[in-house]
């Protein structure tokens, strides 16, 4: 068991940095009134001097471990290669869990395209103070640094998971998803869930929530609707990549996973967006189109949890459910999304937006939904549209199912109205504090895509 010191957390927001010549490249401009809430910049130069200040020497008296490892099957077309050095055990049994890890690789790291990994937990031998709870780190300087131009990771001080294993979060998002806008495909906070119908029909499902939003929940969900199935195919990250001929909308995969090894990977037919919202979020809703669901997905807010830095319950935005986790400006990260919907002949996934989380205004500790296994009934009804059934009314957000369209069979107490109620003051607010959040945090790199969308938005509801 290895048990880090209490101040080596998940998140440490404000030592995680993207390192590029230009500020912009990394992101948006920064708001006049505070630090910017989508990512924090470095230069080179700083960089260089924060590693000279903390690297020299950081591994002495330990063992360095050189790790080569594939993300995703080594014959995958969506396979990348990584090299990660450290002096953590932990790091290694992870990586041989989590990636591709062995001799069988260095043939192809020869060609030199793959990604280089720095890492040290900082606390050379011998002691010079004892350990918290026994396992070595540096939280005072921690630093998780990248510099996608030269598809480079360096990690200082944390012991902890996505801080140390770098083909995690590190790779597999930040540096992952500056590939994928220059090459063209999508690197996502997602789970992938398989979900198969009663009469045998298997479609599979991505969905991106915040932490504390159910996605674990989701990705290992044992249905409670009868002769409905969900396996998880990867419960965490990501790489979808659209086929040129138009077939299956989207291949992708995870690790690790059940069919995971499958070079092909699955395909995505259905992306679900989530947040923590107590009231105004109706239990389930579809985009009207791809533009629309970008919008969805850029406008996601959640209640904060203790995953983050951010303490108490407030709203916190978490656009597609990669605030902390986006490898480079974005405003321009909205507009690849918007880019992909746009090419020709692709056949796109649909898009929804779920919120487990509603409380009853007359018994505000209780939720309306009973969620867990029960979600397998909202999962049936977005599988349906997806199959292209007749089943969905328009409201001014999105797509609701009909009365009697989702199964509220043996669900005592539960009532379409107030699952799918639809206010004009909440949504009228959410729009004034949405336009304030584009304003204050992406600025003129919003693409006006979606800002013509939270002007549509705000065009319906003045027409209820």
């Amino acid at each position: 068991m290895a048990r880090t010191d209490p101040r080596d957390v998940a998140r440490v927001e404000g030592r995680t940095v993207l390192v590029t010549e230009r500020e912009r490249d990394a992101v948006p401009p920064r708001p006049q009134n505070g630090a910017p809430q989508l990512g924090n910049w470095m230069s080179p130069a700083e960089l260089e001097r924060a590693v000279q200040e903390r690297f020299p020497g950081c591994m002495e008296g330990r063992t360095m471990y050189v790790i080569p490892f594939s993300m995703g099957p080594p014959s995958s077309p969506l396979a990348k290669l990584g090299v990660q050095l450290t002096d953590s055990p932990y790091v290694v049994a992870s990586m041989r869990i989590m990636t591709r890890v062995g001799q069988h690789l260095l043939p192809a790291l020869a060609r030199g395209d793959f990604v280089r990994c720095l890492h040290s937990v900082g606390r050379p031998l011998p002691l010079r103070e004892p350990l918290v709870n026994g396992w070595p780190c540096d939280p005072e300087r921690t630093l998780v640094a990248h510099v996608p131009d030269r598809r480079e990771i360096i990690s200082y001080g944390s012991g902890y998971g996505g801080n140390s294993l770098l083909g995690k979060k590190c790779f597999a998002l930040r540096i992952a998803s500056r590939m994928a806008r220059d090459e063209g495909w999508l690197a996502e906070h997602m789970l992938i869930l398989g979900v198969t119908s009663p009469s045998g029909r298997k479609r599979y499902m991505a969905a991106a929530f915040p932490s504390a939003c159910g996605k674990t929940n989701l990705a290992m969900m044992s249905p409670a609707l009868p002769g409905w199935r969900v396996h998880c195919v990867g419960d965490d990250i990501a790489w979808m990549k659209f086929d040129a001929e138009g077939g299956p909308p989207a291949r992708a995969f995870s690790w690790p996973a059940t069919g995971f090894r499958d070079p092909e990977g699955v395909p995505i037919d259905a992306i679900i967006f989530g947040g923590r919202r107590p009231e105004g979020v109706p239990l389930v809703y579809e985009a009207f189109n791809w533009r629309h669901g970008v919008f969805v997905g850029s406008a996601m807010r959640s209640e904060a949890t203790a995953a983050a830095e951010h303490k108490g319950r407030r709203l916190l935005h978490d656009p597609f459910a990669m605030r902390p986790f986006f490898g480079y400006n974005a405003g321009r990260y909205l507009a690849h999304w918007l880019a992909v919907g746009e090419r020709a002949g692709a056949r796109l996934p649909r898009l929804f937006h779920v919120n487990w989380f509603l409380r009853d205004p007359a018994r505000p500790r209780h939720f309306l939904w009973p969620g867990f296994g029960h979600n397998a009934r909202v999962l049936a009804w977005i599988f349906g549209r997806v199959e292209g059934e007749d089943t969905a009314q328009a409201t001014p957000v999105g797509l609701v199912p009909r009365e009697g369209a989702l199964d509220l069979r043996g669900l005592p107490g539960v009532a379409h109205r107030q699952l799918f109620e639809v206010r004009k003051d909440f949504w009228e607010q959410e729009a004034r504090e949405l336009r304030a959040y584009y304003e204050e945090n992406f600025g003129e790199d919003l693409p006006r895509e979606v800002m013509a969308e939270l002007e549509a938005l705000e065009g319906r509801l003045k027409k209820m």
